[in-house]
């Protein structure tokens, strides 16, 4: 390349732009030239450019299913019911392996997570079966099928999930393909032109958060009971109806309380012995990972069963009643704006107090609902967190206005858990280089850690190729839980004076202690150790160790 002489950039003269264009003729002149001489190709491609959502209208609504997958099995086959019994026509696909994770990684970009991989490639799987095995052509299957997922934001790759998506479709031979992005805060991502063949009705809205609200109950209700059965699979089983119960009422919007009253009988005929030492493990962290009940987390939940744990899982209603609370708090934040907002109270042309009295209203209506649902079911005391004190006891470690992942609720998690021995072990799970859930359970969660040294505490990343290493890791750790909780029922023993053979005979003669639906007085960690307090109590005991006694 010449270097340019008596070419002075006078920008007065109106020569800048010429000068410019030049240098750009030049330089690229110059790349052509060296890439000749050293025998390279041009190997550069065009840059993937996201076309606008493809809509979904009133008029295709008869001839299009919806896929939906992402949660736990019973909550996506209750929304496919629930959307259904709406008139829709909902597919659930099969749960992610190993294989989908492969599939995703070909076609999607470089240093995605788990979510995402898992996902497209488990959608580009079932495209290509719909292809290959049904044969169905690309323009049949962008015609009559189309993709929901949830959509978000923040400091996290959760907001570029539906540009992966649709490049990897692109590349996988379904560029037109529609995938819906339905956001946490209300609506579906596409332009309005003849109308949406979403019809997000009243209606519509409750029919999904009944189906969130019913799948945490029996999956709450699944993961107490199925520890301590005394036939293996009889829980798994009475779930497996329980589904179909479920499932019919809402497809064929019969009666959901009878439904509910049938779940009840089935799951009141397993039988179950909590009197076993078990020692009770949470799984937090990011919210696919420690939801996914597949590959994704290595079968977190069931390996933790296996090796003689018992497991307590985040549930839907938190993420609800948290999206909820992010609503409140920002708006309290905004009503004290003054420059920003040309409104007295900071939020200009909005009723801030109808907002905050709806946020209050919607707590209080989910919960009440919630409570109301597990009652009937048999599920019994069981506690939502409250986001209020989730925030305020997490706030010092964790800003609260920051978002991304779970927020703060992971931080206040833990600290609920070891202060109010909730738990005697719990395991953060995030995919492989998850920015928001990793920041906190590596480095946040380290000085949680310190304060409450008691605390065990595990962080492990998922990346589709480390079960070994991460079941490895889980078992050490819930090695020593398993001690605490040993040393939990010896103590409480001890505090009542009380052998063996008595609890046995007390639970012989009361045998409603060990009826599936019962539930001790949380005193202890494990579920064992709250068993023999309350049989303490039924002999009319005393405990010689007040700090022992002392119920949350």
């Amino acid at each position: 390349m010449k270097p340019m002489q008596g070419k002075d950039w006078d920008s007065s003269s109106g020569n800048g732009d010429s000068t410019v264009l030049n240098l750009q003729q030049e330089m690229e002149q110059f790349e052509a030239e060296e890439m000749e001489r050293l025998g390279l190709e041009d190997t550069s491609k065009d840059q993937f450019v996201e076309r606008p959502a493809l809509n979904f209208t009133r008029s295709q609504k008869e001839h299009t299913t919806l896929l939906i997958s992402g949660l736990t099995l019973a909550h996506d086959l209750f929304l496919q019911s629930a959307m259904q019994g709406m008139g829709y026509k909902v597919e659930v696909l099969d749960y992610p392996d190993n294989d989908t994770l492969r599939l995703g990684k070909e076609f999607g970009n470089r240093g995605q997570c788990n979510p995402t991989y898992f996902t497209v490639g488990n959608l580009v799987r079932h495209l290509q079966h719909l292809r290959d095995v049904v044969g169905l052509s690309p323009q049949q299957i962008n015609k009559d099928y189309l993709f929901i997922t949830a959509g978000g934001c923040g400091p996290c790759r959760f907001s570029m999930y539906i540009t992966e998506y649709r490049k990897a479709l692109r590349d996988a031979g379904f560029e037109d393909f529609r995938v819906l992005a339905a956001s946490q805060t209300g609506g579906v991502e596409q332009e309005v032109g003849e109308g949406s063949g979403l019809d997000v009705t009243p209606r519509f809205f409750l029919g999904v958060i009944a189906s969130f609200l019913l799948g945490d109950v029996l999956n709450a209700q699944m993961y107490r009971i199925r520890p301590y059965e005394l036939e293996p699979g009889a829980t798994d089983a009475a779930v497996e109806r329980c589904r179909e119960f479920i499932m019919t009422a809402l497809r064929e919007r019969n009666s959901l309380i009878m439904a509910i009253w049938r779940v009840r009988k089935e799951l009141a005929a397993v039988k179950v012995d909590r009197s076993v030492v078990k020692p009770k493990v949470a799984i937090i962290g990011e919210f696919w990972a420690m939801t996914t009940e597949g590959d994704g987390n290595y079968h977190l939940q069931r390996f933790l069963e296996s090796e003689g744990a018992e497991v307590d899982i985040q549930l839907m209603v938190n993420w609800i009643l948290y999206l909820n609370w992010e609503v409140k708090f920002d708006t309290k934040v905004r009503v004290h704006l003054r420059k920003s907002d040309a409104g007295s109270k900071g939020i200009k042309g909005m009723n801030w107090r109808l907002i905050l009295a709806t946020t209050w209203l919607v707590d209080k209506v989910t919960r009440g609902v919630f409570y109301t649902v597990g009652r009937f079911m048999g599920l019994k005391g069981y506690r939502i967190p409250d986001m209020d004190e989730l925030a305020k006891i997490s706030h010092r470690f964790y800003n609260n206005e920051m978002r991304g992942g779970e927020g703060h609720m992971e931080v206040g998690k833990l600290i609920q858990n070891v202060v109010h021995n909730k738990v005697n072990m719990t395991v953060s799970v995030k995919p492989f280089g998850c920015m928001p859930s990793g920041g906190v359970s590596d480095g946040v969660q380290s000085i949680v850690t310190e304060m409450y040294p008691q605390a065990i505490f595990l962080p492990i990343e998922t990346s589709g190729d480390g079960a070994v290493n991460v079941h490895s890791r889980v078992q050490m750790q819930l090695f020593k839980a398993r001690q605490v909780a040993q040393q939990e029922v010896r103590e409480t023993m001890e505090a009542y004076g009380l052998t063996e053979e008595l609890v046995r005979e007390v639970l012989e003669r009361h045998p409603h202690l060990n009826h599936s639906f019962h539930y001790s007085p949380h005193r202890a960690g494990c579920t064992a150790a709250d068993l023999i307090h309350e049989v303490g109590r039924k002999l009319g005991r005393r405990c010689k160790t007040p700090e022992l006694a002392t119920a949350e």
